[in-house]
């Protein structure tokens, strides 16, 4: 083989093994997005179950108690608004408009502040 077939050859072997390592981050890329976009679906719905599950034990309490017209208040709150409070500090929504999505560099929300703290 000449010098310049060899080169040739050699070029082309690069430019192939190129091309597949592309392929190939193209690839793991693509997976890394989707597997971004599925964490991020189930840590929504992780919220929204826990939030229905607060809600729930609340409502339940509520019928198993023989007082209804009674509260437990502490700092003017009653228990199941105490629950949103708790679910809101720990970064998740609990207003209707974004409810259970997750509030990003735990930002405050107008929204969630009324439903915790309003007169609802």
């Amino acid at each position: 083989m000449t010098p310049v077939a060899e080169h040739t050859t050699t070029q082309q072997d690069l430019y192939t093994e190129l091309q597949e390592l592309k392929e190939s981050a193209e690839n793991t890329l693509a997976l890394a997005n989707k597997m971004t976009a599925e964490v991020d679906a189930l840590t929504e719905q992780n919220a929204e179950l826990r939030i229905e599950n607060v809600n729930l034990r609340n409502r339940l309490n509520e019928l198993s108690r023989a007082d209804n017209g009674a509260a437990d208040t502490k700092n003017g709150l009653s228990k199941s608004k105490k629950n949103l409070e708790k679910l809101y500090e720990q970064g998740y929504h609990v207003c209707q408009e974004l409810y259970g999505k997750r509030r990003e560099d735990k930002e405050e929300c107008a929204f969630c502040l009324e439903v915790i703290y309003g007169t609802r």
